[in-house]
Order: structure tokens, then sequence, then C-alpha cells
């Protein structure tokens, strides 16, 4: 991303996305498989309509049925919905430069999405695992965190 991009930013603009991807990330991982997908790929639609008036026309249209088409993959695939937030990323950088924010009050809001959303998408990619798993009460006597099922999806 052009420097541009952060010129604007302080400090606390770039680590509170940070922060409220990984919350999420907690948040989420105490859906159990399936409904954790589940929930994801809903989470994803949703988040794929957030603009639907956001100053770009039809391409606004064309990209929450883009990220709808995503959420459905994601059903059945994470990468599906890791792709879908990395597209979400692309358009909240596109929003943030052009002055239309997904927070029309906040002009910093499109920004602090651009940064959380990739946060998001690497989880997703690793297969959406449970964080609640690296806990040390979640170990067995190996040390090793037990599979979940459908944790690597």
């Amino acid at each position: 991303m052009p420097a541009s991009f952060f010129a604007d930013a302080t400090l606390l603009e770039i680590v509170a996305p940070i922060l409220v991807a990984l919350v999420l990330i907690g948040l989420i991982s105490l859906f159990r498989e399936p409904e954790r997908q589940k929930f994801s790929a809903v989470f994803l639609a949703g988040a794929g309509a957030a603009y639907l008036s956001g100053g770009f026309g039809i391409a606004e249209f064309a990209f929450c049925a883009l990220v709808t088409l995503l959420a459905y993959l994601g059903l059945a695939h994470y990468r599906a919905i890791a792709v879908g937030w990395l597209a979400h990323t692309v358009w909240d950088y596109f929003h943030h430069l052009y002055g239309n924010p997904i927070i029309p009050f906040a002009s910093m809001s499109s920004f602090g999405c651009a940064i959380c959303d990739p946060v998001l998408a690497c989880w997703y990619l690793f297969g959406a695992p449970s964080i609640w798993r690296l806990l040390p009460g979640k170990r067995n006597r190996t040390g090793i965190a037990p599979a979940q099922a459908g944790d690597a999806k």
C-alpha cells in the first residue's frame, strides 16, 4: 500500500483495528464446528453489503454479489471466506482513498476496516482454528492441544 494510505493515521488507528480483529477471532472461536464456519460465512455476507450506498454506484452491487458468492462457497471452504475478507480489504482501500468511509461520520473507518480484514483473512486461511485450544488448560499431557472436529477445514 502506498505511504499515503497510512499518512493520516495515528498509531491508535492502526493498532485498534488489529485488536478488533483479535477480539472477533476470540468471539468466533467460541463457536464449535460447523457453527463457526456457518456463522463466518453469514458474517462475511453481511460485510459484503456494508458499502451498498458507498458511492461507487453499480460497482457496489457487483461487489456485494461477489462477496455473497464467496460467502456461499465459504459454507464449505474456509479459503473462500479468507478470499472474501481480502476482497473486502481492497474495497475498504478504495473507499478510504476516495473519501467514502464505511461509517460516514468516521473518516478513518474504511482505513481501520482495511487493517482489520486481512487479520481475519489470515485466520481463515489457516482454517479458523479455535484460539481457545491454545490455552494451557486445553492441552493434553504431551503439551499438544487436542484437535477439535472440523478445526482444520
